[in-house]
């Protein structure tokens, strides 16, 4: 109990019939559906969950559960990690060791909807409902200084957690920054083009990105926008169709780490309440003005780029931009030693 607030053990801990029945329904599929059924391990990686301690409070009326690892190095500084859609607290697990090492204590929460946080029993929650979550829950840990990264979407609520807790949040660092022309968001492409003169060049091939990704592979953000409780009670009912779906968005990950995903929201059940996040997006009201705490961006290499002119009229004080030729989306997963090394570099020097 920390601040009148409980906070209680949690252990991952799936019932074997569960499991079982998920086998049972994995009948047609290609080559990985018949891995998921026969040989992939889930027992293997929920011990490897189970190895960290985790938690789970209530905020704001909803369920929040967490991974709490702390340092064993003294004066360790914290950092909260916030992943994304279709991703997991396990998007973080190869951080764990080395940041820690490096004397940093972990918070890393299932946004509320997802996996083990389990659906919120009411809407609103967008990226700024979720940043104040975040830092009564840092605030619940005693931790009254401290530092936010993340990635996907978890680069939209940390922004918003330094814009919620200035006097808290000694920086951020994002692995995207999805800032886009006036009025635009990922699945809306624009009736009228910005004009591009105003643009360096490499930010007009970083538009030209953005276009590809709009005409060709953003449906998903934009049904999960507008109708996410339709195409969740198929998903809910189907982890073939849970799999095809999330797939679409972690085809580049190895073939365990993308279904140590997907069953957890399987097997939780969270395929709707983790896509209204979306919704909650585009209901959320524009935020006030720029942010200004100090930012930090690791752009990868086959992640979608950022266009820098957007991104300094939205994020008044990037002091840190680094781009790497390799990995892509999931850095954490791809490429985590260059990602240590960046949020290492810049929280030395922001804390």
């Amino acid at each position: 109990m920390v601040g009148g607030a409980e906070l209680t053990p949690y252990v991952i801990d799936v019932p074997e019939a569960e499991l079982a029945d998920l086998r049972r329904r994995l009948v047609d599929g290609d080559e990985l559906v018949t891995y998921w059924r026969d040989s992939y391990d889930w027992r293997a990686w929920e011990r490897r969950l189970n190895h960290y301690p985790q938690y789970t409070t209530t905020i704001d009326g909803t369920r929040v559960h967490f991974l709490h690892v702390r340092s064993p190095k003294p004066n360790a500084f914290p950092l909260v990690l916030t992943h994304g859609w279709p991703g997991s607290v396990v998007e973080y697990l190869d951080l764990i060791g080395p940041l820690t090492e490096l004397g940093y204590d972990l918070v890393i929460p299932s946004l509320p909807g997802y996996t083990w946080s389990g659906p919120t029993p009411d809407d609103g929650w967008g990226p700024r409902r979720i940043a104040r979550a975040w830092a009564l829950l840092m605030e619940r840990l005693g931790y009254d200084r401290y530092g936010a990264a993340g990635n996907d979407w978890g680069s939209h609520i940390s922004p918003e957690l330094g814009r919620v807790a200035p006097d808290a949040v000694t920086g951020v660092h994002v692995t995207q920054l999805f800032c886009f022309p006036e009025g635009e968001w990922l699945s809306y492409p624009p009736s009228v083009e910005p004009d591009r003169s105003a643009l360096s060049p490499d930010d007009q091939a970083a538009l030209d990105s953005l276009r590809n990704l709009q005409r060709s592979f953003g449906s998903y953000a934009h049904v999960h926008a507008q109708r996410p409780e339709i195409l969740g009670a198929a998903l809910n009912d189907s982890p073939v169709g849970l799999l095809t779906w999330n797939r679409q968005a972690m085809n580049d990950l190895d073939p365990d780490t993308l279904l140590t995903h997907v069953t957890a929201y399987w097997l939780t059940r969270t395929a709707t309440s983790a896509m209204q996040l979306y919704a909650e997006y585009a209901r959320q009201p524009p935020p006030p003005g720029p942010t200004t705490i100090p930012l930090a961006i690791s752009a990868f290499r086959d992640d979608l780029p950022p266009i820098r002119a957007y991104a300094t009229r939205d994020h008044a004080n990037i002091t840190t931009w680094t781009s790497h030729n390799e990995a892509g989306h999931y850095a954490a997963h791809q490429a985590p030693h260059l990602l240590v090394g960046d949020l290492h570099t810049f929280f030395t020097t922001h804390r």
